[in-house]
């Protein structure tokens, strides 16, 4: 087997990650390319792999059940999202505050006309 490039879509085990591997094949009844996925399990020793990483899978001997590739080189990381800090949510949350205190709405009455 040949080297195979994919992309990581789970890294939730141990040692371990699911890449996805994408294919086109020409269709020879409806003359179009089609996509398919194939997925696999692949070794990562070092736990090095985010979901979205691009990722270069090489063969190997069967590890488990499953597993027959190793992941070879990380080709790009992927952009992970990092929340706002603590001190950056207090501050937006004093700003909202002093905002909806200032508001210029009516207060509306609270008895009603028959």
């Amino acid at each position: 087997m040949k080297p195979v490039v994919g992309m990581v879509v789970s890294n939730k085990m141990q040692k371990s990650v699911v890449v996805a591997v994408d294919r086109l094949f020409h269709h020879k009844l409806y003359n179009r390319y089609v996509k398919r996925t194939s997925k696999f399990m692949a070794h990562d020793e070092h736990n090095q792999c985010n979901i979205g990483d691009r990722v270069k899978l090489d063969p190997s001997r069967p590890l488990s059940k499953r597993k027959n590739w190793v992941v070879a080189e990380i080709l790009k990381k992927a952009r992970i999202y990092t929340p706002q800090s603590a001190a950056d949510s207090t501050n937006m949350a004093d700003l909202s505050s002093s905002m909806s205190s200032g508001s210029t709405k009516p207060a509306q009455n609270s008895s009603s006309s028959a």
